[in-house]
């Protein structure tokens, strides 16, 4: 029986695909390579190039593969781009999953572990969120996630296929041995793009306003290492598989981290000067996004390993240090 991981050659599928197969299970990966890497699948993992919109390629796929579960990183994910182009997150994201819900009834696979996100909650009227906190994006890109959430449940209403919605925000860091780490082109997230500052690929960090209700004026956001996130969703499958209701969990660190604090962190951590310099604010970000994650601990039993901050930029370090131009020597 096989673990099909959409999206296995981006940042965190590949991360999952890595742990997924080093714990023995059976793995076969769908990417269209757009933000992905070839070189970041796990070589043990079967690999299929194609776009999940295509549903005659996912027929394809489903039918050479015995199909037990499925994890689902396929989406896009910038909140400023799905601003700028709403369009292209409703297509790919919510299209995405249409097609891929559709193949799934087709070929009667019951258990999906969706890669969501605490953009779902807006502008949040709590501290830490839970996961009843109301859901009220603020970006297109939340609002195509949380569509993505209410296309499952209705599903699992009218067919009994099983989901659960892990939601999470920040993710950082990389393998503790540096052989898979984030590469995107271009650099989006904010603890790669300071240790490109830190490397002297970029020569500073813009902070994207300092005028937020924050001590500090800058966003506050809280950070999962990826290794710890994909421990999560290898727990979420199995919980499906022995039979756990459909339902969401926050992946959170209960912790919050301003830019400013991350970048202290970060000159900590790498011994150097990093410059920044103040920007406008970015349209659709939050203030302060923090979650509580109890209810992953008591019902998945998750228990991240890496909970400090500086921990896991080491490990972010640790990769950009050996790969400089990511996984491709051409950059």
């Amino acid at each position: 029986m096989t673990v099909l991981v959409l999206g296995g050659a981006g940042y965190i599928g590949s991360h999952a695909v890595d742990q997924l197969v080093e714990k023995g299970y059976d793995v076969a990966v769908v990417d269209n390579l757009v933000t992905g890497h070839r070189q970041a699948v796990h070589p043990k993992a079967r690999f299929y190039e194609g776009d999940i919109r295509d549903k005659s390629f996912l027929q394809s796929v489903f039918a050479k593969e015995k199909v037990e579960g499925i994890l689902h990183f396929a989406a896009f994910s910038l909140v400023g781009e799905s601003v700028e182009k709403p369009l292209k997150y409703f297509n790919n994201n919510i299209y995405g999953m249409q097609v891929l819900l559709e193949v799934m009834e087709e070929y009667g696979v019951k258990n999906i572990v969706f890669s969501s996100t605490a953009a779902t909650y807006g502008e949040p009227e709590e501290t830490p969120i839970t996961e009843t906190t109301p859901q009220k994006p603020t970006n297109p890109y939340g609002e195509s996630k949380l569509t993505m959430e209410k296309m499952m449940k209705w599903c699992h209403e009218a067919y009994g296929m099983n989901f659960v919605a892990l939601r999470y925000f920040n993710v950082a860091g990389a393998k503790e041995n540096s052989s898979i780490g984030e590469d995107h082109d271009p650099e989006t997230h904010l603890v790669p793009i300071i240790l490109q500052v830190a490397l002297g690929q970029r020569d500073s960090l813009k902070i994207f306003g300092t005028d937020y209700p924050t001590p500090d004026g800058t966003c506050i956001r809280d950070y999962v290492q990826v290794v710890d996130l994909i421990a999560a969703h290898i727990l979420a499958l199995e919980y499906l598989k022995n039979g756990g209701e459909s339902t969401a969990f926050n992946l959170g660190s209960n912790t919050g981290y301003s830019v400013k604090e991350m970048l202290e962190a970060a000159r900590k951590v790498t011994g150097k000067v990093i410059p920044a310099e103040v920007a406008p604010r970015r349209a659709g970000d939050p203030s302060i996004l923090v979650a509580s994650a109890d209810k992953a601990k008591a019902i998945l039993g998750w228990q991240p390993q890496h909970t400090d901050v500086e921990d896991i930029i080491q490990t972010a370090w640790n990769w950009h240090v050996s790969h400089p131009k990511g996984y491709n020597d051409k950059k």
